[in-house]
């Protein structure tokens, strides 16, 4: 039994406006979803950031991978570059640090072995224990003689953060941080900060040059007035799931899928709409 014109297009026009409301509305809810699990704004965290360049760091005690003390003076002498990661971070950390070990080799290729020191710092207490640190190490491939993971004691946390422009928050999902490498100069004083999931050799190349040169580096404006619009710097959304960390494009992803099915049901019409003009053109006789 074939149903009725006047139903079908009742039914057609209530699909179209359903699916108008969802493409209308997605992108203000996936804004509001994003801004929930979001708790970081990037501009201020790069300004926290950069506050830091020129400013010494105090004298920190943390524990190495095999729980030992180190003092974060003991460094000094040699440019020093210190990350901040999240051992249970499975997806972004582990890829900053791998790109930071290519970076490593690269710099040791152009500048010589021993020119310098790295240092990642587990932020997350009491979980980035000596030993989880050991075993990121270990699952990363870190095996680089220059290279020490150091565990802070949970009440230093907080100021050692400061110290070096980190800027990290506990949000409803998990963390949210700033993906940074600090370049210390040989009295312990941050010079630089570089911001990003993937480091290449270059962007910690021309600031670890000039101090082993014993010149003072001076990053351009530029470079600092575009950062945010070159680079993601934050490490933003963490997944209950897995544990770990992952970059949030549900946002722009959700909108695009809101304007895609925005122009999908407005063909829709169209094709609908010079169909019943065609009918009501034959049912009137029209050529």
């Amino acid at each position: 039994m074939s149903v009725p014109a006047a139903p079908r297009r009742f039914w057609r026009r209530a699909l179209l406006a359903c699916g108008l409301t969802v493409a209308l509305a997605a992108p203000a809810w996936a804004q509001a979803v994003h801004e929930a699990r979001t708790g970081l704004d990037v501009n201020d965290a790069l300004r926290v950031s950069q506050e830091a360049v020129g400013h010494r760091i105090g004298e920190h005690v943390l524990l190495d991978r095999d729980g030992k003390p180190v003092a974060l003076s003991s460094y000094r002498g040699k440019p020093l570059l210190v990350s901040f990661i999240y051992t249970g971070c499975f997806s972004i950390c582990p890829t900053t640090t791998r790109s930071l070990q290519q970076a490593v080799d690269d710099l040791q290729k152009a500048v010589g072995p021993n020119q310098f020191n790295v240092v990642s710092v587990g932020f997350n207490q009491p979980e980035d224990s000596p030993q989880a640190l050991k075993s990121f190490a270990k699952q990363n491939g870190i095996r680089n003689p220059n290279w020490d993971f150091l565990s802070p004691p949970m009440a230093s946390v907080a100021a050692l953060a400061k110290d070096f422009g980190f800027v990290y928050t506990a949000t409803s999902a998990g963390f949210d941080h700033v993906l940074q490498v600090s370049v210390l100069d040989g009295q312990g004083r941050i010079v630089h900060q570089v911001y990003g999931e993937k480091l290449a050799a270059g962007d910690l190349g021309e600031p670890l040059k000039m101090l082993l040169a014993g010149k003072t580096y001076q990053p351009s404006s530029t470079l600092l007035d575009n950062l945010v619009d070159r680079v993601r710097i934050l490490c933003t959304v963490y997944d209950p799931r897995t544990g770990g960390y992952k970059v949030d494009y549900s946002l722009p992803l959700q909108i695009a899928g809101g304007i895609t099915f925005f122009l999908a049901m407005m063909f829709f019409f169209f094709n609908e709409w010079r169909a019943s003009r065609a009918r009501r053109k034959k049912a009137r006789g029209a050529p």
